[in-house]
């Protein structure tokens, strides 16, 4: 018995254990189907995506998706301690003032940018220090890189003869332009949310941690939840949640959770045979970025001889070097058609090549030019597959539906081809190594329905206003709440990984002004 039950130690969960364990009179189970976060190349920024398609990772692929030629997008998650934010490219983006304004239009009350921003500024640790928009001194480290590698510089420098202005701070005062990105790193090693909340937390009587423990179900007494069926190995059993359970298990995890204990759309439920509990739309209206990669052949030295024992006493020593680089370096946000309101493109910049969904190993040297749709208006779901809980949900996420998503990744994909084609950068460019045929609309869209893939952002399958209310309280039942990505009503403009820390920031607080 327990007074709160997490279910999922990722971005979100790791933030609540550690927030709700604060108090020593409640007792806090959370519970996590990996291991805890052992593997040296967790905590090695440039190694993120050797985790793929490991143990370490839910491994997941979507259906046939429809535009992309028919082909199964990889959705690599995270299984393990810190969950992504322990395999993400460890961008700091919040978004803009306009996604949290935007939600409170729309019905989800208290959760408006003035609202959100102090537990932004709560949650971080900015080596820059704080003003008006940024926290020094909460558990979340955030850094200026410490690899700049001199072809994002490159990039950058062409970005501006194409004639996009610098940013230094994304997070600030606007959003619009290119500069170089922060991350949630610690003298260039990852900083996840294990290590800045979970760890220090550990010894606290109060918190047991569970590792290697799928869940099945939600438990109910009648419409109250009242625990959460778990099995570790072949041991199946039941931990009692006297106040609160708590799904933190993202934004595919928490609707299947939801759907394998009969909470969603009734008759999908009802057809594998689980009796109904609430009838509400869990798994629809999923979102996501779509991103699409350039790559160019450089005369510069790449990530791709990055893994040397000289790099790896520079990162272990000094914090520094090559391996403190997350791919993503740089980027920017920017509009590409006249009338937009805010930019409907992120642009990423990385010193190596980016192909074959992060999977292949680089065999030379190059760049990669990068784009993503920021506001997608194209709508997917998650699905039961199986009524038995180790069966992966079915994920469509319907990319490209729509004219304006289309015309979106058109627009990002030629303004990468021009900020290639700049001075700056045709100095270091030898050639094409995956590149469109030409920049006309029809190659475009072409080159984007076959290479395209997901920029690991899903969100919004129990959403604010019809799944949860905004206090993150699932609709039609007693003592369960959502608390991760899947609860933005929409998608913000950028990297997800803060905005979901500051969501479990913020569902802590609502969560304990219950308890007081």
């Amino acid at each position: 018995m327990y007074d709160y039950v997490i279910v999922g130690a990722g971005s979100a969960g790791c933030v609540l254990a550690a927030r709700l364990s604060e108090d020593p009179e409640v007792t806090v189970a959370l519970v996590e189907a990996g291991s805890a976060d052992t593997a040296p190349e967790i905590h090695i920024p440039a190694a993120f995506s050797t985790l793929f398609k490991t143990t370490w990772d839910w491994d997941f692929d979507s259906e046939c998706e429809p535009e992309l030629g028919r082909r199964r997008a990889y959705l690599p998650r995270g299984k393990m301690l810190g969950g992504s934010s322990s395999m993400n490219a460890m961008v700091y983006i919040r978004g803009n003032s306009d996604d949290y304004d935007n939600w409170a239009a729309q019905g989800a009350q208290g959760w408006s940018y003035k609202d959100v921003l102090p537990y932004f500024i709560r949650a971080e640790n900015n080596e820059r220090g704080a003003d008006e928009y940024h926290g020094a001194g909460g558990p979340q480290h955030v850094s200026d890189s410490r690899s700049l590698s001199p072809v994002v510089d490159v990039f950058l420098e062409s970005a501006i003869e194409a004639g996009y202005q610098h940013n230094p701070d994304f997070n600030g005062a606007a959003q619009l332009g290119v500069g170089r990105y922060q991350v949630t790193q610690h003298n260039g090693m990852r900083w996840s949310t294990a290590d800045g909340y979970l760890r220090p937390a550990l010894d606290r009587q109060n918190l047991t941690v569970i590792t290697q423990a799928l869940a099945h179900r939600v438990v109910f007494d009648g419409q109250r939840a009242i625990g959460v069926e778990i099995s570790e190995g072949h041991d199946v059993t039941v931990l009692r949640a006297e106040r609160e359970v708590v799904l933190s298990a993202g934004a595919y995890g928490s609707p299947h959770l939801l759907l394998l204990s009969g909470v969603g759309p009734a008759a999908d439920v009802s057809s594998f045979g689980i009796p109904v509990v609430a009838d509400l739309p869990v798994g629809r209206g999923l979102q996501d970025h779509l991103l699409c990669a350039t790559n160019y052949l450089t005369d510069q030295e790449s990530l791709r001889t990055a893994a040397s024992a000289e790099n790896l006493a520079l990162l272990q020593q000094a914090g520094r070097g090559p391996l403190t680089c997350n791919v993503d370096e740089g980027g920017g946000f920017i509009e590409t058609r006249p009338g937009l309101v805010g930019p409907d493109v992120q642009l990423h910049s990385g010193p190596v090549l980016f192909f074959d969904e992060g999977l292949a190993a680089p065999a030379v040297d190059g760049t990669v030019i990068a784009v993503s749709t920021l506001n997608p208006e194209s709508r997917g779901h998650v699905r039961l597959r199986s009524a038995s809980p180790d069966a992966a949900p079915r994920i469509q996420h319907n990319y490209l539906q729509t004219e304006a998503d289309r015309q979106s990744l058109i627009g990002g994909l030629r303004a990468a081809m021009e900020i290639a084609a700049q001075p700056a950068m045709s100095k270091v460019i030898t050639g094409n190594f995956d590149v469109p045929e030409s920049d006309s609309d029809a190659d475009l869209l072409a080159f984007a329905r076959q290479k395209s893939q997901t920029q690991y952002h899903p969100t919004s399958t129990c959403a604010i206003g019809s799944v949860v209310d905004p206090d993150l309280r699932v609709l039609g039942v007693e003592g369960l709440r959502v608390v991760d990505a899947s609860v933005m009503p929409s998608i913000v403009h950028g990297n997800t990984n803060a905005p979901t820390i500051m969501i479990a920031e913020r569902a802590a607080d609502l969560i304990r002004s219950v308890g007081a």
